[in-house]
């Protein structure tokens, strides 16, 4: 079975080498916009009150779509690529929550962006804490080591 998905804008950001992108938005101090096209713009009424936005999006640069990857924060072996956030994924979706820092017309104003630059946006929903954080989840294979690793990673990226 397949279903399609509309485009209803496109990210715009400074990166445009997968190599040099952030790794996750959590991590990430880039600023960004989405731009909304005419027909989706009346869908950001009443979204400025939110401090974050998850993006849906399309990994359109994505070299296969793979059952198996090696993480990219652990390179070691690879994994199930549904215990990862690997790119070359099936339909290769991916996610992020980044800061909404502003709304002008149909460009959303960003921040926290790992995007690369064109990146197909399939959807945007509210980062609502109540719904989208739960503190007693358990993090599988990832450890506290692997997110300071992307941490000193994303540190190091930003200062040079």
């Amino acid at each position: 079975m397949e279903y399609s998905c509309r485009v209803i804008g496109v990210a715009r950001t400074p990166f445009t080498d997968p190599a040099a992108t952030p790794i996750q938005a959590a991590f990430s101090t880039a600023r960004g916009a989405v731009e909304v096209f005419p027909e989706y713009r009346d869908g950001l009424s009443m979204l400025v009150g939110f401090s974050h936005i998850l993006l849906i999006y399309r990994f359109h640069r994505a070299a296969a779509e793979e059952l198996a990857e090696r993480p990219l924060i652990d390179g070691a072996e690879p994994h199930g690529i549904f215990a990862t956030r690997h790119f070359n994924r099936p339909n290769r979706l991916g996610i992020s929550v980044v800061r909404l820092t502003g709304i002008e017309g149909g460009s959303i104003t960003i921040e926290g962006v790992d995007l690369l630059d064109g990146t197909p946006i399939l959807d945007i929903k509210p980062y609502i804490p109540a719904f989208d954080c739960i503190e007693s989840a358990n993090s599988g294979w990832v450890t506290p080591q692997h997110v300071e690793r992307i941490q000193r990673q994303s540190a190091l990226f930003r200062s040079g």
